[in-house]
């Protein structure tokens, strides 16, 4: 079955740095976009960054300029690289692989916590 495992999350201080992994299988890793999305309590899911199979990435603007995603397909795991962390950063972020043919394809991950505090 599909599988998308993230890792990475913790506590960091304000400033400070993280990079979250997701791991998929079962699916054909390189053909799908991948995106990072969060959710903070008591708010919508976000989407994060984009990367899809050519390595195109796009970015919200809220992490434009410190934030990178990047994909390895030999491995068949994207990375989220989180420079500058605020606190406001503060929430689950989870993993997304999407894929549309004449079928509709999406997997999540389970999330990771990520917590921006001093």
């Amino acid at each position: 079955q599909v599988q998308l495992v993230e890792s990475g999350g913790g506590l960091v201080q304000p400033g400070g740095s993280l990079r979250l992994s997701c791991r998929a299988s079962g699916i054909s890793f390189s053909l799908y976009a991948m995106d990072w999305y969060r959710q903070a309590p008591g708010k919508q899911r976000e989407l994060v960054a984009t990367i899809i199979h050519s390595g195109s990435t796009n970015y919200a603007d809220f992490v434009k300029g410190r934030f990178t995603i990047s994909r390895d397909n030999a491995k068949n795991t994207v990375y989220l690289q989180m420079n500058s962390l605020k606190p406001e950063d503060t929430a689950v972020y989870y993993c997304h692989a999407g894929r549309t043919t004449v079928v509709k394809y999406d997997y999540w991950g389970q999330g990771t916590q990520v917590t921006v505090s001093s």
